[in-house]
């Protein structure tokens, strides 16, 4: 005979595939909706150059001046640049792998109660899972270091 899977099971299912959808939508959101928003606002100020040009009409240096330091005035690309970068990164991430460590250590002693080798097992493996951040902001602490011996002197 052919099993049908129960009404419980296709909920469960259905359930779990909403919640991940939802989190991709979330995700997705957070990531491309500003570009959009952004490329939306910079097409409309291209489009009135356009007009401007076409009937003649001189266009505003306020206009060529917005478009052309947009990307360098944006607050998230200026941090990405230069030393202070580089130490904001290190320091976020080694406090990323602090945190999973003290975590790792946390269900460690909870879990300990129930199976020392539980505790051991899960505490070690998210503890462990922390050194990766750790060890990348402890990389980016070095480019940083390494980078302000280097640095010119600003004019």
């Amino acid at each position: 005979m052919i099993d049908f899977p129960s009404g419980g099971d296709i909920a469960a299912t259905m359930q779990t595939l909403i919640f991940w959808v939802f989190v991709l939508v979330l995700v997705l959101g957070l990531a491309v909706g500003p570009r959009y928003i952004r490329s939306r606002e910079r097409q409309k100020l291209y489009d009135l150059m356009k007009v401007a040009y076409e009937k003649g009409q001189p266009v505003p240096p306020e206009l060529v001046a917005s478009l052309t330091k947009e990307e360098s005035s944006d607050p998230v690309a200026a941090s990405r640049s230069g030393r202070s970068s580089d130490l904001r990164r290190a320091i976020v991430l080694i406090a990323v792998g602090l945190g999973l460590a003290g975590l790792g250590a946390g269900f460690g002693y909870g879990l300990s109660f129930a199976s020392h080798t539980a505790g051991a097992i899960v505490g070690g493996i998210i503890a462990g899972t922390g050194a990766i951040p750790g060890f990348i902001g402890v990389a980016y602490l070095i480019l940083a270091m390494a980078s302000s011996g280097r640095q010119a002197p600003e004019a």
